[in-house]
């Protein structure tokens, strides 16, 4: 089998050269990857090994697991100081500065890469890398409206998975297995080591107002301190909002959308919380194209809050979340982020999640959030279930 036997040839050719011309406006001449999320990105598969790109010429990927891997440009090597010598032999030029991904590599591994080369100097790439993946090529956004769809089949069924008695716990254990039968992969990959959850959050009532250690609207206490986010086995009773932000990775590519049930009646406070979200979303989606400043998006929800009297409860209320939407692909914390200090400028192809929730005290979570992805005339959602709040009860 061929390394990037499930990523289309030209695919693979464009993604390497957008990487080569960002490569170009750095110091480094090449770059090594070695992260799976980015190891797939420039192969089209995860595998234990590394991928050196560089600034021209084709790209070489060294290869420890799994066997059986072929290619003109596949190596297997058993140890990473291998790859130096491989690249010589080959004829490779080695450059004096090499690019790593130091966000996301150990200290130890960037130690060993580096002595590796031992004649470069090291510099951070990891920033060329987020921003290749910001802007989606068409073969990217086309299983990003796949996840969409999926994700979307897959909610229609929440309402009749409740039965009175539920906990939290035990819908979100229901919603998940709907997920996976309707072809979810379960992975839920998240940039950085700083943020965990399982599949998703199921959260209902004040538990949404529990604060987690992570940047999210609402968090939750989780079922153990090991993962403290989520349901916390809460149950559902009249009067409580059940916000449900679950696993939208069906093709590799996620999409990430919220939806709101409700139990018995909420609070007219709740309600138009709910409405506001909408609001939002829907002027988010009409300012968002290209080259347009992406807190400029992030200030405008902040300011609808404001004028609507719901700036208290906006993005969280014991504890605030400091954004408002984020980039989406094969993690679902991607570039551009809507925030107020973000430099991002929108684009043509780019993925993004928005988000304005609202917690409010002894109800729960409300709002809406979809994927949208930006287009020449706005932002178009391709997460399209019903954004109204769904009665459980009937």
């Amino acid at each position: 089998m061929t390394i990037h036997a499930q990523l289309p040839v030209d695919v693979l050719n464009a993604r390497i050269a957008k990487i080569q011309s960002l490569l170009a406006n750095t110091q480094a001449q090449a770059m090594l990857v070695s992260t799976n999320v980015n190891l797939y990105y420039t192969s089209g598969r995860v595998f234990s090994g590394y991928a050196y790109i560089p600034v021209q010429g084709q790209p070489q990927y060294f290869v420890r697991r799994p066997v059986g891997l072929t290619g003109d440009n596949v190596h297997y090597i058993g140890k990473p100081e291998q790859i130096a010598d491989i690249l010589t032999q080959l004829g490779v030029e080695l450059p004096a500065n090499l690019g790593l991904e130091l966000d996301l590599v150990a200290a130890s591994m960037a130690d060993r890469l580096s002595r590796a080369f031992a004649t470069a100097t090291i510099s951070n790439c990891s920033t060329v890398l987020r921003a290749a993946r910001a802007v989606k090529e068409e073969y990217e956004l086309d299983l990003l409206r796949q996840s969409g769809i999926k994700h979307a089949e897959s909610y229609s069924h929440i309402k009749s998975l409740y039965h009175e008695g539920m906990s939290d716990l035990t819908l979100q254990i229901e919603i998940e297995r709907i997920s996976r039968l309707n072809g979810c992969l379960g992975q839920f990959r998240i940039s950085g080591d700083s943020m965990e959850i399982f599949m998703g959050n199921t959260i209902c009532g004040d538990n949404a107002d529990n604060p987690a250690p992570y940047d999210f609207a609402m968090g939750g206490a989780g079922l153990n301190p090991t993962l403290p986010v989520g349901c916390d086995g809460t149950e559902i009773k009249p009067g409580m909002a059940i916000m449900v932000d679950v696993n939208g990775n069906y093709t590799g590519y996620m999409t990430d959308m919220t939806r709101v049930f409700s139990c018995g009646q909420l609070s007219e406070l709740a309600v138009k919380a709910h409405e506001c979200s909408r609001r939002i979303v829907a002027e988010l989606a009409q300012m968002g194209r290209p080259g347009v400043e992406a807190k400029t998006l992030y200030e405008r929800a902040v300011a609808i809050a404001q004028e609507e009297g719901l700036d208290a409860y906006f993005m969280g209320h014991k504890q605030k979340a400091g954004f408002v939407g984020h980039g989406v692909g094969i993690e679902i914390n991607e570039l551009p982020v809507l925030a107020p200090r973000s430099r991002d400028i929108l684009a043509v192809g780019n993925s993004i999640a928005v988000e304005p929730k609202f917690v409010i005290p002894g109800v729960g979570a409300v709002g809406v959030e979809n994927t949208y992805i930006v287009t020449e005339n706005g932002m178009v959602s391709i997460t399209n279930a019903p954004e109204e709040i769904i009665s459980l009860d009937n």
